[in-house]
């Protein structure tokens, strides 16, 4: 069955210049990174912090895309693992949070990794800023073997450029280091989620297993000040992978002049990314995105949306009649 997905653009915001990567970032100074008091505060981007992002993303703390740099979704993300594991939850690289942390997984926190003839084999296609544009498109594939491994590996692509200075992404059977995102443990992939709770203040989606306990925690962008988001309780009515969206002039999105409804195909640069979750609310859902940096720091247009691979996860967990609570 076909579901197409009417659903929210996300707002855009500006991003700053690409930050420095510092000399010797390897998988070697990473993989063997140990906490100091001085570490994380720096604007290049820091082994420590990579490999508190990475051990986060195995243990279902998503700190969104992995960068290397202390922001707000690595924060938040800290916090609650923190809370979990009862700890002081202030968000910061510490002792004691990087200690715990170390004890979630032993596996290396980067890896080689082959480039495949899939990675390489596109169409990758150019994607044009406005919406009517895009609707011209057979698919929002991605632009560059570079996203789609970023993606893949749920990476920023500067980051991936760094530690990968000079190689070649388009070639296939080239060595590169990626993020071992794939060593999670087993918790969450067999049991369903009893219930979601997005919380708006936090920005963060809370999979909530049947004990209550967490199960996985997303950074998310939550609806707008013209256009919020939803309080109380729905459901989840549908799970649509690779879905269509639909435009609806009611929006009236800034910059779209059209007067009538359009459809813009799938791909993991549509307006609403990979995969969509449909709720009980109309044209509402959680969503992807095809701008995995700006989750967490840009409203949506009061969907939920998260990275492509996180929503991907969640979308696996939840079955027709999940509660999703929206706290404000």
């Amino acid at each position: 069955m076909k579901l197409t997905a009417y659903a929210a653009l996300g707002v855009l915001c500006s991003l700053g210049p690409a930050l420095a990567a510092p000399q010797g970032l390897n998988s070697e100074a990473v993989n063997g990174a140990e906490w100091t008091a001085k570490g994380g505060k720096g604007k290049e981007i820091d082994p420590v912090l990579i490999k508190a992002q990475v051990l986060l993303d195995r243990a279902r703390f998503s700190p969104g895309v992995i960068d290397g740099h202390n922001g707000e979704n690595l924060q938040n993300a800290l916090k609650i693992f923190e809370k979990t594991h009862e700890l002081k939850p202030d968000g910061a690289v510490d002792e004691e949070a990087w200690r715990k942390l170390a004890e979630t997984s032993a596996e290396p926190v980067l890896i080689d990794y082959t480039i495949t003839d899939e990675d390489v084999k596109g169409p990758f296609v150019d994607i044009p800023d406005k919406l009517e544009d895009q609707a011209k498109l057979d698919r929002l594939g991605y632009s560059s073997p570079a996203e789609l491994l970023a993606e893949k590996f749920h990476m920023d692509v500067d980051l991936l450029k760094a530690l990968n200075p000079d190689q070649p992404f388009d070639k296939a059977g080239t060595a590169i280091v990626v993020a071992n995102v794939n060593a999670k443990a087993d918790h969450g992939k067999k049991e369903k989620v009893a219930k979601i709770q997005i919380v708006k203040s936090e920005k963060v989606l809370r999979a909530l297993g049947k004990d209550g306990a967490i199960m996985a925690v997303y950074p998310a962008s939550i609806g707008s000040e013209e256009k919020p988001a939803p309080s109380g309780t729905h459901r989840v009515r549908a799970v649509a992978p690779n879905p269509n969206y639909t435009y609806n002039p009611d929006y009236a999105f800034k910059g779209v002049k059209a007067k009538e409804k359009f459809e813009v195909k799938p791909g993991p640069n549509n307006p609403v990314g990979s995969t969509w979750i449909d709720l009980s609310v109309e044209s509402f859902g959680i969503h992807g995105t095809p701008e995995p940096e700006k989750v967490g720091k840009a409203y949506s247009q009061g969907c939920v949306r998260l990275t492509n691979w996180d929503v991907q996860e969640l979308a696996r967990m939840v079955e027709k009649g999940t509660p999703v609570e929206f706290i404000d």
